[in-house]
């Protein structure tokens, strides 16, 4: 219900799983910050979860739950496989306080993509990152920088072809991103399953009654 809109709902579970947790980390920041987290549009309405869980973070850190920033496109990424999530890119809009500290916050992070699209988008009109919190870390590994071996791996295998496919640069991948992607061995390989996902988002769409906008 909370992933559907129930705000109810999501702060009924946000108080379950996150308050005892969150209390414990009440000094890790200092005051004064922004947390900021990614309005998703869910398949099946909009996700309440990642700006309830952001308004709570707000006020047991004595900070303030940024409502400027949200996303312009609709990602869909609940249900989707790697190479889904990297298929459709979060993109934001809205206004950064230039030189002002923020946290991210969501719900859910699998590759990590959407927090480090946003993580783009402060940092290139001026905001500083300081952090992030989420409920739930899906991915493979915890972290989110990737290992330099991987980076190097993928910029030595597939060139600047890989920038041309994805539009962002091999140091911009996340740690779960880029160890996924070397697991091809080939751009050709990537360009195909890329296909593959695009048409799987666009079924899985369908039979939701949900019509992609190019």
């Amino acid at each position: 219900m909370a992933k559907a809109g129930d705000q109810d709902a999501a702060l009924e579970l946000v108080i379950d799983v996150a308050v005892p947790w969150l209390y414990e980390q009440r000094y890790r920041f200092g005051s004064g910050l922004l947390f900021v987290a990614p309005h998703a549009q869910e398949a099946t309405g909009d996700n309440a979860i990642p700006q309830t869980l952001s308004s709570v973070c707000a006020e047991i850190f004595d900070g303030t739950s940024d409502t400027e920033i949200v996303q312009s496109d609709r990602v869909y990424h609940t249900g989707a496989d790697p190479m889904e999530r990297m298929a459709a890119r979060a993109q934001f809009v809205g206004r950064v306080l230039p030189g002002a500290e923020y946290v991210l916050v969501d719900d859910v992070t699998s590759l990590g993509g959407t927090l480090a699209e946003l993580a783009n988008y402060i940092q290139l009109y001026g905001g500083i990152v300081k952090g992030a919190v989420v409920l739930v870390n899906a991915g493979r590994n915890p972290e989110l920088v990737p290992k330099a071996k991987f980076v190097q791996l993928i910029k030595e295998r597939f060139d600047d072809e890989f920038t041309d496919v994805f539009g962002i640069e091999p140091n911009a991948l996340t740690a779960n991103e880029a160890q996924y992607l070397a697991g091809f061995r080939s751009v050709d390989a990537i360009r195909n399953r890329l296909v593959a996902a695009e048409q799987e988002i666009d079924r899985r769409l369908r039979s939701k009654g949900i019509t992609r906008t190019p």
